[in-house]
């Protein structure tokens, strides 16, 4: 098993050019495409810990889901959040690259550069 892991969506932009990365530094990783495959309620918790982020932080807010579910409330507990992002994929940002126990967003894709 690889010791590198992304989760991507293959149509975004920002993805391919992280995979092109890695690529590049001959890194070739576990791929989860999340859209089709959420990470589990614990995999979102180890994510956000390897990223020092709480589930807002790692939400795309502009997505429709985080309007029509009201996500924004500040009264939703962690829980409520990260099973948001399980039941709607798309909340979640991407590409997330986690290697060797760091993880990052790779927004901008140089971003990956910092944890290799």
């Amino acid at each position: 098993m690889s010791s590198t892991r992304i989760y991507l969506n293959p149509n975004c932009t920002k993805c391919r050019l992280s995979m092109q990365l890695l690529d590049d530094k001959g890194i070739n990783p576990d791929i989860s495409e999340y859209l089709n495959e959420p990470p589990s309620v614990d995999e979102l918790r180890e994510i956000l810990d390897l990223l020092s982020m709480e589930p807002r932080e790692l939400m795309r807010q502009h997505e429709a889901p985080y309007k029509e579910l009201n996500l924004a409330d500040e009264s939703l507990s962690r829980d409520a959040l990260i099973q948001a992002m399980v039941d709607n994929p798309i909340l979640i940002e991407r590409p997330i690259i986690i290697h060797n126990g760091k993880a990052t967003i790779g927004r901008p894709p140089e971003k990956i550069l910092d944890i290799l």
